[in-house]
């Protein structure tokens, strides 16, 4: 049975985001085919609660956290031990991809890597990030054997930039399901009772929390539910303070219950997606699968993960036009067609089916390096011509319109 170690996550149970969730479904459903091995941050995993392995795939332990500056030490012993063992490596993210060259270049394991959208252009980080980001983003494209996209514009992007033609696998998000209200949930919380909006994120400024916020600070007869992580920064705790006396806003801390998720998540009457940047966000195709309507970013990333047939905003003013004409009958047809473009995209048997396939794909890649330009005559090439390149440029400004 051929070895896979999967790089990157926190880990696994999953509880901290949608590329733990995506590396759960992954082992789910493909044990018994492979042999995997997850590498997870021992920062967030306490001794008491770590295992040795979940659904047969077996976990590793790092002493680093899996986000932020030491994402590049964990990412980069963990590529250094899987070396020892593994035939495949699913990278997830480019913090590590430095070491990429040295991997393709001197061992004949194969490198399956996603790029986890443009991560360098996002304004959480500093100058010397974003550098790294970018030079680490084109390693990893050069020196993998194939790279992922989770979204068309982030394939695009990448077809521009460097001339490759990536992998399309987005998220799936049918692990979520519609759970009604107790008595019991009611006094826990007493917005149940009311048509609320929902948004879950981090709480970051590129996710545009202050413009919902104000948005809904201004238009006091409409209920709105933020569940996000407030205390991580200076931004999260300065609009919790401001807003922490609506009483029509409710600022709620992370929740990893699944089942409390669904429930807050699943009775709302609107799912609001604020993020800017990115590709096929978790979260979007979580709500999708709850048959939730959507209020989205305008951006291209948010217009191909909803087929172009979501709203969308961009300013203050186009909340608070869309609240001002909010109609039940329109949000109801909106849910039902959010709902069958994620049956038809986003299930988890789809994306592990495809997952599944990048891997019988890497494993039949001949060791040298020039192998992949030969790829360029076959169905699945990943060079892409001059003419190709154009097309895709023209297509992108197209979904940045």
């Amino acid at each position: 049975m051929k070895k896979v170690a999967i790089i990157g996550t926190v880990g696994l149970p999953a509880n901290y985001g949608g590329f733990e969730t995506l590396v759960s479904q992954i082992v789910s459903n493909l044990n018994g085919k492979y042999d995997f091995t997850v590498y997870c941050s021992g920062k967030k995993y306490k001794k008491s609660e770590r295992v040795k392995s979940f659904n047969e795939a077996k976990l590793k332990y790092l002493p680093f956290n899996a986000n932020g500056i030491q994402s590049i030490i964990y990412d980069s012993i963990s590529i250094l031990h899987a070396l020892f063992f593994a035939d495949v490596l699913i990278i997830l993210g480019v913090a590590g991809a430095w070491l990429l060259p040295f991997v393709k270049l001197f061992t004949n394991k194969r490198i399956v890597i996603s790029i986890d959208g443009i991560e360098w252009k996002r304004d959480k980080w500093n100058r010397v990030a974003k550098m790294y980001l970018w030079y680490a983003e084109k390693l990893a494209v050069k020196y993998s054997h194939i790279d992922i996209s989770d979204n068309e514009s982030i394939q695009n992007y990448t077809a521009m930039r460097y001339g490759t033609l990536s992998r399309i696998i987005e998220y799936g998000g049918d692990h979520v399901e519609y759970v009604e209200a107790t008595n019991q949930d009611l006094e826990e919380y007493p917005f149940l009772k009311y048509l609320y909006a929902v948004k879950v994120c981090r709480i970051e400024p590129e996710n545009n929390v202050h413009l919902v916020l104000q948005a809904y600070g201004e238009t006091t007869n409409r209920f709105l539910v933020i569940i996000g992580n407030w205390q991580n920064s200076d931004y999260g705790k300065t609009l919790k303070e401001k807003y922490k006396n609506c009483k029509n806003i409710f600022l709620l801390d992370p929740i990893y219950n699944q089942r409390t998720l669904d429930i807050i998540r699943g009775n709302a009457i609107l799912y609001i997606h604020g993020h800017s940047a990115g590709g096929t966000n978790p979260s979007l195709v979580e709500a999708m699968n709850l048959q939730l309507p959507v209020l989205a970013y305008n951006v291209s990333y948010n217009k191909t993960t909803t087929e172009h047939s979501a709203n969308y905003f961009s300013t203050i003013e186009d909340l608070k036009k869309f609240m001002a004409s909010l109609s039940m009958e329109k949000l109801r047809k909106n849910a039902v067609f959010m709902k069958k473009i994620a049956d038809r995209r986003y299930k988890w048997t789809i994306i592990a089916k495809k997952y599944e396939e990048l891997i019988v794909e890497a494993l039949s890649i001949e060791s040298k390096p020039s192998i992949i330009n030969k790829l360029a005559a076959s169905q699945n090439r990943r060079y892409l011509t001059e003419y190709e390149i154009g097309h895709l440029e023209h297509q992108y400004l197209f979904y940045e319109k």
